[in-house]
């Protein structure tokens, strides 16, 4: 019993509240206002002192409390956590996947949540459970202990970017687990050859920073990957993910670096491709296959050829922005519009050369015989071009109706024109006399017409006159009429060059038509189907 009738425990109870009271100067004022008497106020000094004693002396300190202080008593969490130096912590890796949250291709990033799972044995943190009312597992902070320096060797983001610290779970034989929820960017080579059918394999290399394997040796917890929380990418679909362990030598360091990687297989879904960028590259070739479809007197088929040819361009645009500019993939879809976009650039040059020969006029040379047998033969009637409407090929063809009509006319004209000439030179025969004594109009004679006896020496020539007259007139209407008929000649063969110039450009036309389209399909089918079904 000491003095004042307290305990010895009770005097250390209340050596210690008097020092929390000095380091509480507040509370010690207003414990030492000043009294009527010095003696009241030592006994209210004295009543606090015994009650902050009873108080102390009868709250009881929590297990995981007195544990807490009994494991962390003197650790040292800079150090590893082994008695022996030789001895490497032994770290186990795992990793359960959440979530694919991005795959930016152009920066060739892979943005991931996960949970990264470590464990490892500490052999300064064990303790007894019976003397600690049987507690085998306590929550500490992370902060508070030996944590290993695993890194991600491939990331894409800040290295200052830190971590939620959660709470590791430590037994009492040593084991701390020490699970983190983290989103990882983690750099990703991305193969777009076969966009938009490609499969990426992302990596995510795990490994200790500064200790080599004989202090930290890591290996991968198990050997399947945790996806049972796994939330589905609209994008991407996750094929598999498999953990591999590695020991690499660098040449900084003689040691060995063992490291933990996972390999994520993910596939694209096609299907916002395929109505976004497939269709309209598809619906776009065929409008080129439309430019010989259409009729070269419109005016229009370059027009078309050139817009179906900037349409084109401007999807390469839009393509190239979502792809890495990189030269060591050339993608699929843009094989696809470089080789339709050739497509559409020659049938543009061809185009010209289809209305080249369709407006060729008489001015230039008739269709070869070469060419009018090769086109205008068997490759027309195979090709089903105008079989029905057969055009004349030379002289021997027959002429149109107005020709037939005109040149009958004409023959008509002259032969009544000869007929007249006959009949009058008959006429002038039978009235000139030849014995000098008067002349009379002969019986026979459609004409009435009477001589005066003065004129008979003037009758011969007046009959001459007559008929060179009627003959020059009758040449001059044959001339005319054989003129016209050599103009409307000249322009029926003139129409029949043009028109066989046509017909070829027609058979042409149809010809780079089943070209393209061969083309168009081939491309189409080798490119975007078999291409991507045997990658």
């Amino acid at each position: 019993m000491g003095p004042w009738g307290f305990t010895e425990k009770q005097l250390l109870g209340n050596v210690k509240i008097v020092i929390l009271l000095m380091l509480m100067p507040g509370r010690l004022a207003d414990l030492l206002k000043p009294d009527s008497t010095s003696e009241g106020t030592f006994y209210n000094v004295t009543y606090v002192i015994s009650h902050n004693a009873d108080d102390v002396t009868s709250r009881p300190v929590p297990d995981e409390q007195r544990l807490m202080n009994h494991i962390l008593r003197g650790y040292e969490k800079a150090v590893r956590p082994v008695q022996n130096a030789s001895t490497a912590v032994i770290v186990k890796m795992g990793l359960t996947l959440t979530q694919i949250f991005d795959m930016d291709e152009k920066n060739q990033v892979l943005v991931t949540n996960v949970w990264l799972d470590q464990e490892w044995d500490d052999e300064f943190l064990k303790w007894d459970p019976l003397q600690f009312s049987n507690v085998t597992k306590i929550r500490i902070p992370c902060h508070k202990i030996w944590l290993p320096d695993i890194v991600l060797y491939n990331n894409a983001a800040e290295y200052t970017d830190g971590v939620m610290l959660a709470n590791a779970m430590v037994e009492h034989n040593g084991n701390v687990f020490w699970p983190i929820p983290t989103k990882l960017q983690s750099s990703c080579k991305v193969d777009v050859t076969y966009f938009p059918f490609d499969d990426q394999i992302c990596k995510m290399k795990f490994g200790s920073w500064t200790y080599d394997g004989f202090q930290v040796d890591i290996t991968n917890r198990s050997q399947e990957v945790d996806l049972s929380n796994y939330v589905v990418n609209g994008e991407w679909v996750l094929i598999s993910v498999r953990v591999q362990r590695n020991v690499v030598y660098y040449t900084c360091c003689p040691e060995s670096f063992p490291d933990v990687t996972f390999f994520i297989h993910i596939r694209r879904r096609t299907l916002y491709y395929m109505y976004n960028v497939i269709f309209p590259c598809i619906m776009m070739s065929a409008l080129t296959l439309l430019v010989f479809c259409l009729p070269p007197d419109s005016g229009e088929k370059i027009a078309l050829g050139i817009t179906v040819l900037l349409a084109f361009s401007v999807f390469m645009l839009a393509v190239a922005e979502n792809l890495p500019e990189t030269s060591e993939f050339v993608p699929l879809i843009s094989i696809y519009l470089t080789i339709v976009m050739s497509l559409t650039s020659v049938s543009v040059i061809m185009t010209v050369f289809v209305l080249n020969l369709h407006h060729r006029g008489p001015s230039r040379n008739a269709v070869p015989a070469w060419i009018r047998g090769i086109l205008l033969g068997p490759i027309q009637s195979i090709l089903c071009v105008g079989k029905n409407d057969r055009i004349p090929t030379g002289r021997q063809g027959s002429r149109f109706l107005r020709t037939m009509s005109l040149r009958a006319t004409l023959e008509n004209i002259a032969q009544e024109l000869q007929n007249e000439a006959q009949l009058e030179n008959g006429v002038m025969a039978d009235t000139i006399v030849t014995d000098g004594q008067g002349t009379t109009l002969h019986n026979e004679t459609r004409c009435d017409v009477r001589l005066l006896p003065n004129d008979n020496h003037q009758r011969p020539r007046r009959g001459i006159q007559v008929k060179n007259l009627h003959t020059k007139s009758h040449e001059e209407i044959v001339r005319n009429l054989q003129s016209i008929l050599d103009k409307h000649e000249k322009e029926d063969r003139d129409y029949e060059i043009i028109q066989e110039w046509r017909k070829v450009a027609q058979v042409v036309d149809r010809i780079l038509f089943w070209i393209f389209l061969f083309g168009t399909l081939s491309s189409t089918l080798i490119i975007l189907v078999i291409t991507p079904a045997v990658k």
